[in-house]
């Protein structure tokens, strides 16, 4: 005969309580017992003049890790990070998990920035030694910011929003990095979103405008094709550079609006050009995350009339490997259409060789960094010979970025190197003198009648 369902005991209001302010996965407390930690500690001095600081941190490349080893072991690691910073914060400090792979620290004697520095090195230290997953250790590195009450945020919203915006400083800065929100950050991030409204202002306005730089074979000198290169000169701001507002179109989530009125726009200026000039363009990080990119960019050619085996996209390493699968779709989608693929900075990241094998290009470009140093630096001169020699035994064409002067130019040459781009053989122009650019460097230029 069955024993009869055993009877749970009914959770008691202290019961639910405690569970609602803790995380079920390392037992620490959650979102909420951080807010009345930090709303009772604000009460407390609000007649004190002793501020205390708010820290989160978050762990560097824990997905990555969490997809190659699977959840059990992310969760894991987090168990072990939740158990090293309760064993190391100061006396009197909380520890609370945040959301995700962040932790959030609250520190009621620390006052200033040096202090919340010196701990923010010491929880860093402390999870930057390896993790025991069973059969084998993983190590990851953590990135921290903090914001001092009452100084970045009188109320519990301002002050964790002053903390994930430190935080997000320091991830900007790459791996292990520490940033305390600062009256300095507070005016930068005010002068980016100055620039971020300014800039959707000019893409709607069709404000931004496209330059193009001529590629040229280095036998013979022959324009090839053009890059097209953003160029924003703000009524207000005056020059901007693309190295400001290209970033922050791509961390504010707007690099697909702008790259689609640039792709257009210079899609629309070739068509006075001959037909054999290719146009090369830049793809982002973010659009080779986005699955839509490819069918997106196929639309807008098809409503220029723009002839896609004209098209080179250019991409990076790290653009490629945010997304690795995403990447590859949208890249053989592209190259089905005819689209060409270029990598571009080649020799820059830290496996591009990897990324030859990994991925199909049709192309690379050398960067400048190792372009400027060929005529007086051996190890530059023999790695540019290298790579092409390497393009050439897989039947990638070469560019090399960033030439300036006829010795490079002649260099490279010799190297065997096909193309080349750079000051020397131009600087980038407005689609206007690009076209009288090409009345006296294309032999068989004619105006096409865009009608």
């Amino acid at each position: 005969m069955p024993e009869p369902d055993a009877i749970l005991p009914v959770p008691t209001p202290t019961d639910l309580h405690a569970m609602a302010y803790t995380d079920l996965l390392t037992g620490l407390g959650n979102r909420y017992r951080l807010r009345d930690k930090v709303r009772l500690l604000a009460a407390e001095r609000a007649s004190d003049p002793a501020p205390f600081a708010v820290g989160i941190v978050n762990l560097d490349g824990f997905k990555p890790i969490n997809d190659l080893f699977g959840s059990h072991a992310g969760d894991e690691i987090l168990c072990q990070v939740a158990h090293r910073l309760k064993a190391c914060i100061p006396d009197g400090a909380t520890v609370t998990r945040h959301e995700g792979d962040e932790f959030a620290i609250v520190l009621p004697l620390v006052f200033e920035r040096i202090s919340a520095e010196r701990v923010g090195q010491m929880i860093k230290d402390v999870l930057s030694a390896p993790y025991d997953l069973g059969d084998r250790n993983v190590r990851l590195s953590a990135s921290l910011g903090f914001a001092i009450h009452p100084f970045a945020g009188s109320d519990f919203d301002d002050l964790m929003k002053s903390a994930e915006t430190a935080l997000y400083r320091a991830k900007r800065r790459g791996r292990g990095n520490i940033v305390v929100y600062s009256s300095e950050i507070a005016n930068e991030m005010k002068r980016a979103t100055e620039l971020e409204q300014a800039l959707r202002n000019a893409i709607i306005k069709d404000a931004v405008d496209v330059h193009f730089q001529p590629i040229v074979q280095l036998k013979g000198g022959n324009v090839v094709g053009f890059e097209a290169l953003a160029r924003w000169n703000d009524p207000d701001l005056g020059f901007v550079s693309p190295a400001v507002f290209v970033p922050l179109a791509e961390e504010r989530g707007f690099i697909d609006m702008l790259s689609d009125a640039l792709l257009r726009k210079a899609a629309e200026a070739t068509l006075a050009w001959p037909r054999d000039l290719f146009l090369s363009f830049n793809l982002s990080s973010a659009q080779l995350t986005d699955p839509r990119t490819a069918s997106n960019t196929l639309s807008i050619l098809a409503s220029v009339g723009f002839d896609p085996r004209r098209l080179e996209m250019e991409i990076t390493e790290t653009a490629v490997m945010t997304a690795p699968d995403t990447a590859r779709r949208v890249i053989a989608d592209l190259r089905q259409a005819g689209v060409r693929i270029s990598l571009d900075d080649f020799g820059t990241g830290q496996s591009s060789l990897g990324r030859l094998r990994d991925f199909t290009f049709d192309k690379v470009k050398i960067d400048r960094s190792f372009v400027s140093c060929i005529i007086d630096d051996r190890a530059s001169e023999h790695i540019v010979k290298a790579v092409i020699a390497m393009c050439n035994g897989l039947e990638l064409e070469v560019v090399a970025e960033g030439i300036e002067t006829e010795a490079e130019a002649l260099k490279l040459r010799q190297m065997g190197c096909g193309m080349g781009q750079g000051y020397f053989f131009g600087k980038p122009a407005d689609a206007t003198a690009t076209l009288r650019y090409l009345q006296s460097h294309h032999h068989e230029f004619t105006v096409v009648d865009r009608g």
